[in-house]
């Protein structure tokens, strides 16, 4: 099932909430990324439905194995392709937007040869 840019930046979001706070609620998604609690909820109704997110009686939030994988995915992108747009000396606001944008629309096998590519330039393996 192809997932659509707005759940991808909501799972990505989770992710995040819960490695700095350690538990999501979906008031926490709407604060962090400033939209409507009813937005919210509708949209973790969705990911709920579709096998992405769990969330307890108490209304915390869990990711899922599928809804971990493209977190993890997701942030990766994002984390990666920020710093680089930096290092190459982009202002940090704009190459983060930037890099927002791409992280969704940028092929894994794209994003691997950036990685390499990257990587060689600074000799990693």
């Amino acid at each position: 099932m192809k997932i659509r840019e707005s759940a991808e930046d909501y799972l990505e979001t989770i992710l995040i909430l819960k490695n700095r706070n350690g538990a999501v609620r979906s008031i926490d998604i709407a604060t962090e990324l400033g939209y409507s609690k009813p937005s919210v909820s509708i949209a973790m109704k969705n990911l709920r439905e579709n096998g992405y997110i769990s969330v307890d009686p108490k209304g915390y939030i869990t990711l899922e194995a599928p809804g971990m994988e493209i977190a993890e995915r997701i942030y990766e992108r994002h984390t990666f392709l920020s710093a680089w747009f930096i290092e190459l000396g982009v202002d940090p606001k704009t190459a983060v937007e930037d890099a927002c944008r791409m992280e969704h629309i940028i092929s894994s096998e794209t994003f691997d040869a950036i990685k390499k590519h990257v990587k060689r330039r600074k000799g990693e393996k």
